[in-house]
């Protein structure tokens, strides 16, 4: 698969086939051209997910073989385990894009789920999953690491 790894060298946004986003002076937050922007960002982000399970399920099945040897079967089944690990976390993003569009249908995308405010265009770029700003995920990691430690 030449083709995968150059696309997974590509950013999100070069993927969806946008560039970073130009505000215009006095332009609103979140207006109809930003939300299509982020539109085509995750749907284009989820595509590729789902394109990644669906060559992974026909990898498992092509490759599937029932090796004598134990050594080769050990090896063949840690590498599948390792491909449905990486489908997993593939597939719990698949589900944050889902949620992350259906916000943005509700017009409740690109605000911080703890304070209100803009999470800010950049950011949003950068992480289109983002529902916390900088100040209130920076927070929640100290937090974390306080917990933790």
């Amino acid at each position: 698969m030449p083709g995968t790894t150059l696309k997974k060298s590509l950013g999100i946004m070069a993927i969806a086939g946008v560039s970073p986003y130009q505000a215009k002076a006095g332009e609103e937050y979140m207006n109809e051209a930003q939300v299509a922007h982020f539109y085509k960002i995750l749907d284009a982000w989820r595509n590729q997910l789902r394109e990644e399970v669906e060559r992974t399920v026909n990898h498992m099945k092509d490759e599937a073989a029932n090796f004598p040897d134990p050594v080769d079967r050990a090896a063949q089944e840690e590498e599948f385990s390792l491909e449905l690990r990486n489908r997993d976390r593939e597939r719990k993003l698949i589900k944050k894009i889902e949620k992350t569009l259906l916000k943005l249908e509700d017009d409740d995308f690109g605000f911080c789920d703890q304070c209100g405010i803009e999470i800010g265009i950049r950011r949003l770029e950068a992480r289109p999953t983002a529902d916390l700003c900088i100040d209130c995920k920076t927070l929640a990691e100290i937090k974390e690491r306080q917990m933790a430690g």
